[in-house]
């Protein structure tokens, strides 16, 4: 466990008021940053690497050689969820709209690729089925990997990207074996946060030694706030959309 001093490099997972030039929080909360790491890459990695680590290996178990399927895979936590799973030795399938999205995908580890279009759970069983599913999009995308979903699978509903969250059948967990489990970082904040502290001091680690690079698609100021919001509401950016002070 690092122990920041005043004027040391960190970064802190705020929870809320980090779009200000000062702020006031815990000294739990400071992680030490390496020379190599900038603060935008500090910015771009904590929430988003911090969910996906958390949810595949402290909640999903990741296994190497098991297959994880990735939905929203260009998006913030979904890029993340492909690089950690890889890293974790899985077999990633990446789902996102679009070749450009797709590329981004593919550019951070995944081994297959299936886009938004095309039937997913169709595809996903042509592969073997899914292990883990980590889902950022709810809906009808969710109810589709949930059926392609091997038996004593795990499903991490991440986010409701698409606006509906799914009903999900009791009796199909029962008769395939299925877990889902429920996963929000900021909660562990409260009632065990050495597991978040814990995480990001593995993810810089991993920083420092060029095992993760963080995807920034857009680098705006403060004062352009607004816009960034913007960017990620019409989907318009892929990784993360970083505010600089």
């Amino acid at each position: 466990m690092s122990h920041p001093k005043p004027g040391d490099r960190v970064a802190v997972y705020s929870g809320q008021g980090g779009l200000a030039e000062y702020g006031v929080f815990d000294a739990d909360r400071a992680v030490l940053l390496h020379p190599s790491c900038s603060y935008e890459d500090a910015a771009a990695i904590q929430i988003t690497y911090g969910t996906a680590h958390i949810a595949l290996d402290h909640r999903a178990r990741l296994q190497p050689g098991e297959t994880l399927l990735v939905t929203g895979a260009a998006g913030g936590v979904g890029l993340t969820a492909v690089e950690i799973g890889k890293l974790m030795g899985a077999t990633v399938v990446a789902q996102a709209r679009g070749a450009e999205k797709l590329a981004v995908a593919e550019a951070a580890g995944a081994d297959h690729l299936i886009d938004a279009g095309e039937d997913l759970r169709a595809r996903l069983l042509e592969l073997g089925g899914a292990d883990v599913v980590y889902d950022a999009i709810g809906g009808d995308v969710f109810m589709a990997a949930f059926r392609a979903t091997n038996p004593e699978g795990r499903l991490l509903p991440i986010g409701f990207a698409g606006g509906e969250v799914p009903q999900i059948p009791a009796n199909h967990l029962l008769v395939k074996n299925l877990t889902v489990i429920g996963f929000y970082i900021g909660g562990y904040l409260t009632f065990r946060p050495e597991i978040v502290r814990n995480s990001f001091e593995t993810l810089f680690e991993w920083h420092a030694q060029g095992r993760i690079r963080p995807h920034i698609s857009h680098r705006l100021p403060l004062a352009d706030v607004a816009q960034g919001m913007d960017l990620l509401r019409t989907r318009r950016s892929t990784g993360k959309v970083v505010i600089t002070i």
